[in-house]
């Protein structure tokens, strides 16, 4: 056979070829599916890192939803848990004032400073709808339990609060004391009571248009705090009832327009139903500074008659009030119709007196906040570094005291107690910040009656005119 050797060597470089060729697919191939299957193993541990993150992720949420929430703010200091069901806040409201009165008549005592309220107030939650609010108080002479109740929030419109509070009858009573514009309550808050201990029905309708208060207390006297435990079987039945219909207007301008009554019916059977002693010795009513001008204290030339309640006491109060941008104003009138017996020395009577008040408060923001019965929001906090000085409030009240003519002679001295008692009050209101406010005032209050002798309220107090400069350095949070 002949072989061409061009050919041999033509077939061997092409077997050589074909092999190599059938190596280099062989070998492609095996890299790719390696490659594929570092994919897949790349891909399937991205997929667990990214699993692993969702769960870590999942658990920091549940982790942070379960943490008890801590707030420290204007409004105070507060812990709860992360649902809201329970609570407790603190806050508080010091109140360092200064008086001084002009031209007394000999009074001692009275000019001065003092620590008119020191209350550590501590508030909170439990299992979501039952609040409670605990307020004693370390200012004046001794420590008191201002405010100690429980209330059950079944929904805005319907709550039951039982425990010790202020009445639902007087609207100035009623305004939070940090938020008081002038040092002290007017004439027409002598009549109403402050504090009692009882069971309340009360709830806000129609998106707060329509507010009301209704309860059963043990029931106290004009101006009183009550005691933490009652002193006879008669019970006294309170309300409120305030109207705001045009709370939902699209006209700004009547959206601040409120009005109502408030009032209270009882039967009461002892002294201690009768006004309270500050500013004397004996129940009766007290100037804008704190000095009792009327007393229930006939006089005797052989002994002291004592005068006690006996009988029903009813109180009615219409009252109202407007807010609009910085201007500000409220009022009230009320009539406190009580059944008093003179006891001890004749003449042993009994009568029913009518004593009267009324007061109008106005209010204007000069540097612009809007007014509100909650106080003054600065705009600007004081901050001199940077040219802001807080917000700056007027303000001004006439208010009025009458009290029965029926109660001379035989319930009241008319040589020592004022008739009636007149005053007007004039002041600014500094609010630094939402915390810290700075107060000055000045009330005049003049008496028809009284003034005659004795060294001792009401008698010296009515002898002149009551001028008084009132000073306040407050802190509330």
């Amino acid at each position: 056979m002949n072989l061409n050797p061009w050919a041999v060597v033509a077939a061997v470089i092409a077997g050589q070829t074909f092999a190599t060729n059938h190596l280099l697919a062989d070998d492609t191939a095996d890299t790719v599916g390696s490659l594929k299957k570092q994919i897949e193993q790349l891909d399937q541990k991205i997929r667990i890192l990214e699993r692993n993150r969702e769960l870590e992720k999942e658990a920091a949420d549940t982790k942070a939803k379960d943490a008890p929430k801590i707030s420290i703010g204007e409004k105070g200091f507060s812990f709860g848990s992360a649902d809201g069901a329970f609570a407790i806040g603190l806050r508080g409201v010091l109140q360092t004032d200064s008086r001084t009165f002009f031209s007394d008549g000999g009074v001692r005592g009275n000019d001065g400073l003092l620590l008119r309220r020191a209350r550590p107030i501590i508030e909170g939650t439990v299992f979501r709808d039952f609040d409670f609010l605990f307020v004693p108080d370390f200012g004046g002479n001794s420590v008191q339990i201002f405010d100690a109740y429980m209330n059950y929030r079944y929904k805005p419109e319907l709550q039951l609060q039982i425990g010790k509070f202020k009445s639902p009858v007087g609207l100035e009573q009623l305004q939070a004391d940090r938020n008081l514009l002038f040092n002290e309550r007017s004439l027409a808050t002598d009549l109403v009571p402050n504090r009692d201990l009882g069971a309340e029905l009360h709830g806000d309708l129609f998106g707060g248009s329509v507010s009301y208060a209704a309860g059963i207390f043990n029931g106290t006297g004009d101006a009183r705090n009550s005691s933490n435990a009652d002193f006879e079987d008669d019970k006294e039945f309170e309300g409120r009832l305030i109207l705001q219909p045009l709370k939902s207007s699209n006209l700004a301008a009547l959206q601040g327009l409120g009005f109502g009554v408030g009032g209270s019916y009882g039967h009461t059977h002892t002294t201690t139903a009768l006004p309270s002693t500050t500013g004397g010795t004996l129940p009766g009513y007290t100037t804008d500074g704190q000095q009792q001008f009327f007393a229930y204290n006939p006089t005797s030339p052989t002994n002291t008659p004592v005068i006690v309640a006996d009988g029903t006491h009813w109180r009615l109060s219409p009252q109202a009030y407007y807010y609009y941008g910085p201007f500000g104003l409220f009022g009230e009138y009320v009539i406190s119709s009580q059944e008093l017996r003179r006891t001890v020395v004749a003449p042993l009577v009994q009568d029913r007196l009518d004593n009267r008040a009324w007061e109008i408060t106005g209010s204007w923001v000069l540097t612009g906040e809007d007014a509100s019965y909650k106080g003054v929001a600065p705009a600007k906090p004081f901050d001199p570094s940077a040219g802001h000085w807080g917000a700056v409030q007027l303000v001004g009240r006439y208010a009025k005291l009458q009290i029965d003519p029926d109660t001379f002679p035989s319930f009241a001295d008319a040589n020592t107690s004022a008739r009636s008692a007149s005053a007007w009050s004039v002041g600014l209101n500094w609010w630094l910040n939402k915390n810290v406010r700075v107060m000055t005032s000045f009330s005049r209050t003049t008496f028809s009656g009284g003034g005659g002798a004795g060294t001792t309220a009401p008698a010296i107090v009515t002898r002149q005119p009551e001028n008084v400069l009132f000073t306040r350095l407050q802190l509330a949070f």
